[in-house]
C-alpha cells in the first residue's frame, strides 16, 4: 500500500468514527420515531424506515468499496507480489516488478545508476527451491531474519541473503554495486514485510497458440514516462523457457529488413529470425507506443498473438521511480 493510499484509508476510517461518535443515542431515536409516528400515517412510517435501511446499506457498500483494493485481485497478466522492504538506501528507486501464476518467481528491483537491490520470492513447491532449508542449514555464514535462519553469500559490494519467510516461500535479497553490501542486505531483509503490491501493465494476453500458457508479467522503467510492459508465455512442461513474448513501450523496435504485414488491422512489420534471434512482429498502437510480439513460432502465430493482445487503458505505472510503495 502506498503512503497516499494508507493516508486516504486512515481519513476514511477517522470520518466513520466521527460519524459514529455524533450518532444520537438509541433511546432518543426511538422516542423521536414514536412522536413522528403519532403525527404520520403508518405508510409514511414504513417509507421512512425503508429509506433509512437503503441509506444504511448504501453507506456500508460505499465504505467497503473505499476500504478494499480491487487492483490487488490477481488475474491473468496482473500478478500480485507479496513482499516488500520498508527501507532501501537513499537514492534507490523501484524500477522493476515481475510475477505470474503458480510458482512463477516474484521479483522487485530498486536501482541507483548501476547499483541495484533485488528482492525475489520463490515457492518451495518449485523443485529448484524445495531444498532451500537444507542448503541454508549447511552454510556456515548464517544470520537470523525475523526469527528464521538465513545464509549470506558474496563479499565487498556484492551480497545475497537467502531465508525462508515461511514454509512456502524463500526470499532472496541481492545487492550489487553497494559498499558493505552484506550489512545493507541484512538491513533490507530485516525490513521486509508482507504488504502486497500489484503488477498492472498495459497488456494482457488474448488467445495463445496451442500448448502455451502465460508465465509472467513484468513492468519496468525509471518513471512513468519510459514505462514498458512485457508478458511471457511458455510450454508448461518447460516453464522456465519463454516461447513467446509480448511487450509495449515508447521505443520503436528495429525494423531493418522487415516485411510489411497487417497487424491489428493496420500496417505492421515482420522481422524474420536471424543470428540466433527470434522472429518479431511489431505495430504502432493508436497511443503512439509500440507493441512487439516475438518468439520461436511461425509468423502467422505471432501475428495472431499480437491481434489478440488486450490493451489496458489505465496501467499502474505510478510506482516507477519511487523509493518504496
Amino acid at each position: 500500500m502506498t503512503r497516499s493510499e494508507h493516508e486516504t484509508e486512515t481519513l476514511i476510517r477517522d470520518s466513520l468514527d466521527r460519524l459514529a461518535a455524533r450518532a444520537p443515542d438509541g433511546h432518543a431515536v426511538r422516542d423521536a420515531l414514536a412522536r413522528a409516528g403519532r403525527e404520520r400515517r403508518p405508510s409514511t412510517r414504513l417509507a421512512l424506515v425503508a429509506a433509512a435501511v437503503v441509506v444504511l446499506v448504501v453507506g456500508v457498500v460505499a465504505g467497503t468499496q473505499l476500504l478494499t483494493r480491487p487492483d490487488l485481485a490477481p488475474t491473468a497478466g496482473r500478478p500480485v507480489l507479496a513482499y516488500g522492504p520498508e527501507w532501501v538506501p537513499d537514492g534507490f528507486t523501484e524500477q522493476y516488478r515481475e510475477g505470474g501464476p503458480g510458482i512463477t518467481p516474484q521479483v522487485r528491483r530498486w536501482s541507483d545508476g548501476p547499483a541495484s537491490i533485488t528482492l525475489s520470492a520463490y515457492s518451495t513447491a518449485d523443485p529448484e527451491w524445495s531444498q532451500a532449508a537444507l542448503k541454508i542449514a549447511s552454510i556456515k555464514d548464517q544470520v537470523v531474519v525475523h526469527g528464521r535462519v538465513g545464509m549470506v553469500t558474496g563479499s565487498g559490494g556484492t551480497a545475497q541473503l537467502t531465508w525462508l519467510a515461511d514454509d512456502k516461500h524463500v526470499l532472496c535479497a541481492s545487492i550489487a554495486g553497494i559498499p558493505d553490501a552484506r550489512a545493507v542486505a541484512e538491513r533490507i531483509a530485516g525490513s521486509v514485510a508482507t504488504e502486497p503490491v500489484g503488477v498492472r501493465g498495459e497488456l494482457r494476453f488474448g488467445p495463445l497458440p496451442a500448448g502455451l500458457a502465460e508465465r509472467s508479467a513484468a513492468v519496468r522503467g525509471t518513471g512513468p514516462g519510459d514505462a514498458s510492459t512485457e508478458l511471457t508465455a511458455t510450454d508448461p512442461a518447460r516453464p522456465s523457457i519463454p516461447v513467446v513474448r509480448a511487450a509495449a513501450g515508447p521505443v520503436p523496435p528495429g525494423t531493418a529488413g522487415a516485411a510489411r504485414v497487417t497487424v491489428r488491422g493496420g500496417a505492421g512489420f515482420f522481422v524474420a529470425p536471424q543470428d540466433g534471434k527470434d522472429a518479431v512482429v511489431a505495430v504502432r498502437l493508436p497511443s503512439g507506443r509500440w507493441l512487439t510480439v516475438s518468439g520461436s513460432r511461425p509468423e502467422a502465430e505471432l501475428i495472431a498473438v499480437a491481434n489478440g493482445v488486450q490493451l489496458d487503458p489505465a496501467p499502474d505505472y505510478g510506482w516507477l521511480g519511487r523509493a518504496t510503495s
